[in-house]
């Protein structure tokens, strides 16, 4: 898809938004991306005449709504227990009237949950890697040994790479064994895809270029996806018809997942088997380094105008 295939957007009067507040801080273990992504938002939404305010986390949230300030919210707050991903702040929204950004609550609820995300997929018959669920402070070990080496073990309900622990020998567990002793949630161990990682971007109903993440060091952990400089992103990721599947699987895999709005899909691409579905992202990192801008870009979307599409889901006849 090139540029002018593109749908223009439906509206050039910032003042159809009204007052906009960027939720993002919050009190979850993404904050401090949180707070990068909102600032973004918030200068590119006010460079295009939004009235665009900050809002910190949930409780500043509830008070701005209750004082009438915000007539929608551009949600850009990560993770859980205290983000906004995990369809607590949609479900809120939702009861008191005020418009936002990204999935609802089932698709947002759904998607913090990689457990439950990967069990709808395999009874949709998409494709992604075998897993173990590891109960809260359960045995790590076991469920390793289950899968066979290499695999990672993660939460089932983080994002951006906070605690992934890489198994390639048996001497890497015990890492993985000593943070499941004080993490109070489930974890996942999921069998290693040998093979490129890929993303695609939602907006909308249009899936944005691939994009192939080539990380300088061994794998895409939490040092390459935000500090680093050396990481190489190749847009789009494939080519041809190979790039048109994608696409159309990261469509599939979104809304198999209860999602519409903006998101993106994660993909492992394994040397036989083809594309893995991995993990969504209902409210994807809007910094220097994010996927979703890069993608975009591709199309000739640039930052503010992607802030602005986004944004316009939020008003009659697009989903919310």
């Amino acid at each position: 898809m090139n540029a002018s295939a593109v749908p223009a957007p439906r509206y050039d009067d910032p003042a159809v938004f009204g007052r906009v507040g960027v939720l993002m801080g919050g009190t979850s273990t993404e904050r401090a991306v949180s707070l990068e992504s909102g600032n973004g938002v918030l200068e590119a939404l006010r460079s295009r005449g939004v009235d665009a305010h900050a809002v910190d986390g949930i409780p500043a949230l509830v008070d701005e709504v209750r004082a009438g300030k915000l007539d929608r919210v551009f949600n850009i707050l990560h993770g859980n227990r205290g983000g906004g991903e995990d369809g607590v702040v949609q479900g809120l929204l939702q009861a008191l009237g005020v418009p936002y950004t990204g999935p609802g609550v089932l698709g947002s609820a759904l998607t913090m949950d990689k457990i439950r995300t990967k069990q709808v997929w395999i009874a949709s018959g998409l494709p992604t890697p075998r897993f173990q669920r590891i109960a809260t402070r359960g045995d790590v070990r076991a469920a390793v040994q289950a899968l066979g080496l290499p695999v990672f073990v993660k939460p089932s309900s983080e994002g951006s790479s906070v605690g992934v622990f890489r198994i390639l020998a048996e001497a890497d567990i015990a890492a993985a064994e000593a943070f499941a002793r004080d993490y109070d949630g489930e974890l996942l161990a999921e069998q290693m895809v040998q093979g490129g990682e890929y993303t695609v971007a939602i907006l909308g109903d249009l899936a944005l270029p691939s994009i192939r993440i080539v990380p300088a060091g061994e794998w895409y952990d939490y040092h390459a996806k935000y500090h680093a400089d050396d990481t190489q992103y190749l847009c789009p990721g494939m080519e041809g018809e190979d790039e048109t599947a994608i696409r159309a699987l990261a469509l599939e895999a979104f809304r198999a997942a209860g999602c519409s709005g903006w998101g993106r899909v994660d993909f492992m691409c394994d040397r036989d088997r083809g594309p893995q579905l991995i993990e969504v992202n209902t409210a994807p990192g809007m910094t220097s380094h994010s996927l979703v801008p890069k993608a975009a870009a591709q199309l000739g979307i640039d930052y503010a105008d992607l802030c602005w599409r986004v944004l316009e889901q939020t008003l009659p006849g697009d989903a919310a």
